[in-house]
């Protein structure tokens, strides 16, 4: 898969608000700060998605239509401490009521950072997804800051705490290592 133009198409703070044409739709979710937005934008080749080292940046649901095919839909991440009970509870809400009920969602991008220990939140993630009978890709963000051998370990208990058989993709925004086979991946969902 190769991505030409990316064009920011819906910023909603409910799933039932968002692009309502028959494209499938990939999202990627995780933890707040675990790079979402970073990956996305390697993926787009552009600086589209927000980053910010400050948690919590993504509090909407983005929809980004990818070469008129399908969207890359960012969803806030979970777990940031310093908002509001009320706002993390509305967040929750509005990740799983998407995760659950999304019938064009054909793949979960399922980010995790391997240098912290995987989170009850991760295990929700999986659960859910699991739950809706969607397909998930699990991805280890930053990978560039572990040694191959932390990394390989780090591979082996995310698979083994999240149930997965496979260990996750590796990715680094900084070095584009698992571009491409994030990329395969997502193809391979999304083909007919």
């Amino acid at each position: 898969m190769r991505i030409g133009n990316v064009t920011l198409r819906a910023t909603v703070a409910e799933h039932g608000k968002g692009p309502n044409d028959a494209l499938p739709q990939v999202a990627f979710a995780g933890r707040s700060n675990v790079g979402k937005s970073s990956l996305l934008n390697s993926l787009f080749g552009q600086r589209l998605a927000l980053v910010s080292k400050t948690p919590g940046k993504t509090r909407t649901l983005n929809y980004y239509l990818v070469d008129n095919q399908c969207y890359f839909v960012d969803l806030p991440g979970y777990g940031f401490a310093r908002t509001g009970r009320e706002q993390r509870q509305s967040w929750g809400r509005n990740i799983s009521s998407y995760l659950l009920e999304e019938e064009r969602l054909r793949l979960v991008v399922g980010l995790v950072d391997p240098r912290i220990p995987t989170s009850p939140l991760d295990i929700d993630l999986v659960g859910f997804v699991r739950q809706a009978g969607k397909r998930l890709l699990l991805v280890m963000t930053k990978a560039d800051r572990l040694s191959r051998g932390a990394l390989a370990q780090a591979g082996v208990r995310v698979a083994r705490e999240l149930g997965g058989g496979a260990p996750p993709l590796a990715f680094s925004a900084s070095t584009g290592a698992g571009h491409k086979e994030i990329l395969a991946a997502i193809a391979d969902a999304l083909a007919p």
